[in-house]
């Protein structure tokens, strides 16, 4: 039975609403810490905010995904979670909107705190709702209701914070850019309580904690990776450079900061996997090596997002909030090119082969960033987008496809959580070993603050071209 019109509505419409603040946040975040610790040190502060933050939210979503598998309430498994957690949001997201008007160290520390709740607030619901689907969708129809799900996620939000809320950031009105996404959040939610979900007719095993430890044993081995990691580059960076000349600066920071990243991406995978399935890391090292390759991509994409607002304002001169509207321009364009591109590049991997597509991304995606860095310039950085949107499309669709069939078929849940629980790093390690390389320039030499931010960019651009290269060690 096909699902009704309503049906792709209420399953999908809070994948909006997560979106949009999600989004927000990216514009949002970056502007409020500059305006906390100031020019020199920004990078630097939002990468230490960016790892624990996303942290936290790797065991939040995981752990609310198995507590409400369990859950037996009247009102369905998953409808109190996402309701728990949307509310527990909303009062979160308006305790940040106070910070607006605020300086100094101590405002960039609530940030700090207020952003490690609202992601355990808003993962709590996502790991909830993330279950609908399965819950409610017969398996031969989820494709469909699935595909519908990419409007809520990609370009609805992406419109809605490009036209309605970037604006408002740009003219630093952030209450009300804050009531949008609280309207746009509740609102959301509410469409998905409309959901019919049945509550479970027996009472289910209670959670296994062995599974919460090892989950929590994974995450903190990923954070030791990365921390180490980025000590080490921040060692390299306090001693070996200073005598350097500039040019030389440039090129050492430059591949310690690749070294690093590609150190804790490679380490952190291998040490998270090997604490999910012991003894059987030998005999799935092509499973290990594909999350290698999605996360190297992975770490680039995201943050180059995460870092649009520095980047612009740095490579073109913007004043602060001015940055703002070109940077939401730009993730529009990414997330409409990915939008277009998925589904077509998923029809084409099958025929040519995932690995063929998924090589071609990471060179392509490589050239969008070469392009992005050229010149100082909106036409070309939108130019350069619209190469990384494409390839991210086709990333998207070929890279899951990989792995699903690497995944053993009777474990494929267990193998794909481990994959995501490594994925979920990406967003960190970029951020916490790349934001202090671009401090160190605007440091050094303020005469060419955006130096940083294009040595940070083309380290970037060299994670694309490596997560090309791991393919070489997938042997299906």
């Amino acid at each position: 039975m096909r699902p009704a019109w309503q049906h792709y509505l209420t399953l999908n419409a809070f994948s909006l609403g997560l979106t949009t603040l999600t989004q927000t946040n990216g514009i949002l975040f970056p502007l409020l810490i500059q305006q906390f610790v100031g020019e020199q040190d920004k990078g630097g502060y939002f990468g230490t905010l960016r790892l624990w933050s996303l942290m936290a939210a790797l065991l939040a979503q995981s752990s609310a995904g198995m507590f409400s598998d369990r859950c037996a309430s009247r009102w369905g498994r998953r409808r109190p979670f996402i309701v728990a957690g949307t509310l527990m949001g909303v009062v979160i997201i308006a305790a940040i909107g106070t910070l607006a008007n605020r300086t100094g160290i101590e405002a960039y520390w609530l940030l700090f705190m207020l952003a490690i709740m609202l992601q355990i607030a808003s993962n709590i619901a996502q790991g909830a709702q993330q279950g609908l689907i399965p819950d409610l969708v017969p398996e031969d129809q989820r494709g469909r209701v699935s595909g519908f799900k990419a409007l809520f996620e990609l370009p609805l939000p992406l419109l809605l914070v490009s036209i309605v809320i970037a604006p408002m950031l740009a003219d630093w009105r952030v209450s009300q850019a804050l009531l949008v996404v609280i309207a746009v959040l509740a609102g959301s939610m509410l469409i998905t309580l409309l959901v019919r979900e049945v509550p479970l007719a027996e009472a289910q095993p209670p959670v296994r904690w062995a599974d919460i430890r090892r989950l929590t044993l994974m995450t903190a081995l990923f954070t030791a990776a990365i921390l180490g990691f980025g000590s080490v580059t921040k060692a390299i960076m306090k001693t070996m450079v200073i005598t350097l000349e500039p040019a030389q600066q440039v090129v050492v920071l430059g591949v310690a900061a690749f070294l690093g990243m590609l150190g804790a991406s490679l380490v952190g995978v291998w040490v998270s996997v090997r604490a999910g399935l012991g003894s059987g890391l030998k005999a799935h090292t092509a499973f290990t090596w594909w999350v290698v390759n999605r996360l190297t991509f992975l770490a680039a994409a995201f943050n180059l997002s995460t870092f649009a607002v520095y980047f612009l304002q740095a490579r073109l001169g913007l004043v602060k909030e001015e940055a703002a509207r070109p940077a939401a321009v730009l993730m529009l364009i990414i997330g409409v090119l990915i939008l277009i591109f998925a589904a077509p590049a998923g029809w084409l991997s099958d025929v040519i082969g995932h690995k063929k597509m998924i090589a071609a991304s990471g060179i392509i995606a490589g050239l969008g960033t070469l392009v992005v860095l050229l010149y100082p310039s909106l036409t070309w950085i939108y130019a350069g987008g619209i190469l990384i949107g494409a390839a991210m499309g086709c990333f998207y669709a070929a890279n899951w496809a990989l792995g699903t069939r690497l995944a053993p078929r009777h474990e494929a849940a267990r193998f794909l959580g481990i994959s995501n629980l490594a994925g979920a790093g990406a967003g960190a390690i970029g951020a916490y070993i790349g934001g202090p390389i671009a401090d160190f320039f605007t440091q050094s030499q303020p005469q060419a603050q955006g130096l940083g931010y294009i040595v940070l960019f083309a380290v970037l651009g060299m994670l694309f071209l490596t997560s090309t290269l791991t393919l070489v060690a997938i042997k299906d």
